[in-house]
């Protein structure tokens, strides 16, 4: 069929315009259809980062990727590892020359004047017992000797002789030792251990006065009764753990001969001493009321009559606490209110403290003993009040008056400590078998003390010098005067002849 219409009249129609037809590069569509392709925006493929070509200032050549070495961590240390190896103890070194002839402490040779500048040995048999109460300090300076040894000085005679006077007559005598650092405090301490293992006595120690008021041991209130009085139970057990393994030879022989209300089921009739103090070390629950218990047997003079037949007179004890100065102050526990627990208020120090005031009508240790507690120079706190309180028991020791005008006060503006103060305003005992508190000095050793002490190094293969009068003077002088713990530096240093 023919169109209608003839190529002249499609000649003359308009073409459309451009605005109609939109861009060229639209793909064609119908003039009809209705989709949006004209408008859409047509979005390049994008080109893998692998098939791009070098960047710019780069090379082409393939790369190898370094592959990260990987990074080797040490093991944490375990817990208590590296306080175990801040407190390790090296007793011996088998490169240190063994020294002759050197006689080893005991009941004969600690009381013999002729052995005054000596350097005497610690039995090996004792050396348990003396690790067990932690009476070595990791800083004396004995892992550089063959065996351990200590100087018989004048102040460890004066001691032994009191040892004698104890042990025959059950006097008590109560004893702070003050000195500057490295005098030999800790380690006139150690002798007095020493001394009283050899006599057969009990020895009680705190080697570390402030572990009790650090806060690193748990607490409690003592009762409902007393809620201002607390109770540390580990700390309780941890002491009667030290002192039946020091003392387990003394502590199985003597048996129970006391009643003791708090401890009905616990104690047994025919149990030991030791057996007493493993309940408390079982069952820190009743750490304390056993430790309670333990001491009134220590200090018994007489059995219940329900237990006279295997009762036997109890030894002399010795109490010894390292580091006074930590209990004269406000301590790191805190009562339900928050507010600070004076060290006073934890009845472990208060027991311990208690002991420096004299007995009520009896002794404070009716079967005799020593009480040593000794200050601290190099871990020492500054309590002011605790400082007055040394300086009047000195002026009390001299024959000065408290209402004298050269009698030491406390300054008014300083708010020392009533309740330290108040501690040492001890009164005279009522027993004549009972001394009033004591205050000593210990100073440096005199020459010949110093002397025998070099000699010693040398002997010990430690010290290569012609040890003679001047030399020795030279050294005591360096020593600020014979401080042991100076001339133990001094005798370190190993010197080789060219």
């Amino acid at each position: 069929m023919v169109s209608p219409f003839c190529w002249g009249c499609l000649s003359q129609l308009r073409p459309a315009t451009r605005a109609l037809t939109g861009p060229a590069a639209l793909p064609q569509a119908a003039l009809f259809h209705t989709s949006s392709v004209r408008n859409a925006i047509i979005k390049k493929k994008p080109i893998p980062h692998d098939s791009k070509g070098p960047r710019y200032r780069e090379g082409s050549s393939a790369r190898m990727k370094k592959k990260k070495k990987p990074v080797e961590r040490a093991r944490p240390p375990a817990v208590g590892e590296r306080k175990a190896l801040r407190k390790r103890i090296v007793l011996s070194n088998p490169n240190a020359l063994e020294v002759q002839d050197m006689q080893d402490l005991s009941a004969e040779t600690m009381v013999d004047a002729r052995l005054r500048g000596s350097v005497v040995g610690l039995p090996v048999p004792m050396l348990d017992q003396l690790r067990a109460v932690q009476a070595f300090k990791p800083k004396q300076g004995w892992s550089i000797f063959r065996r351990p040894g200590t100087l018989m000085r004048k102040e460890t005679l004066e001691m032994a002789r009191l040892f004698e006077k104890i042990g025959g007559d059950g006097q008590v005598y109560k004893k702070i030792l003050t000195g500057e650092r490295g005098s030999g405090k800790s380690v006139h301490l150690l002798q007095a251990m020493a001394m009283a293992f050899t006599k057969k006595w009990v020895v009680i120690t705190v080697p570390e006065p402030q572990e009790l008021v650090n806060a690193h041991t748990g607490y409690a209130p003592l009762s409902d009764d007393e809620p201002n009085l607390y109770i540390q139970n580990e700390a309780t057990a941890a002491l009667l753990s030290r002192t039946i393994t020091a003392n387990k030879d003394v502590l199985s022989q003597l048996h129970v001969s006391q009643e003791h209300p708090a401890l009905k089921k616990a104690v047994q009739p025919k149990m030991t001493l030791q057996d007493l103090a493993g309940v408390g070390i079982r069952d820190p629950a009743l750490a304390w009321p056993v430790f309670q218990a333990l001491w009134a047997e220590l200090t018994a003079t007489e059995a219940s009559p329900a237990a006279q037949q295997k009762f036997k007179a109890r030894p002399p004890l010795l109490v010894t606490v390292d580091g006074l100065a930590h209990w004269m102050k406000g301590s790191e526990y805190r009562n339900t209110e928050y507010k600070v627990i004076h060290a006073h208020d934890l009845v472990l120090v208060r027991h311990f403290l208690s002991l420096m005031h004299p007995g009520d009508k009896k002794p404070t240790l009716p079967n005799g003993g020593l009480l040593l507690y000794a200050t601290s120079a190099s871990n020492n706190p500054f309590v002011y009040g605790f400082d007055v309180a040394l300086d009047q028991l000195a002026a009390r020791q001299a024959g000065v008056s408290p209402s004298s005008p050269e009698f030491p006060q406390p300054d008014p503006w300083a708010n020392a400590d009533q309740r330290v103060l108040e501690l040492f305003r001890t009164g005279k005992p009522t027993s004549p078998n009972e001394r009033a508190l004591e205050i000593q000095n210990i100073g440096g050793v005199s020459r010949t003390e110093a002397r025998g002490f070099m000699e010693y190094f040398a002997r010990s293969g430690l010290l290569r010098e012609n040890i003679n009068d001047e030399w020795v003077s030279e050294k005591w002088t360096l020593a600020s005067g014979g401080v042991i713990g100076e001339l133990e530096k001094l005798g370190k240093r190993i010197r080789v002849a060219a």
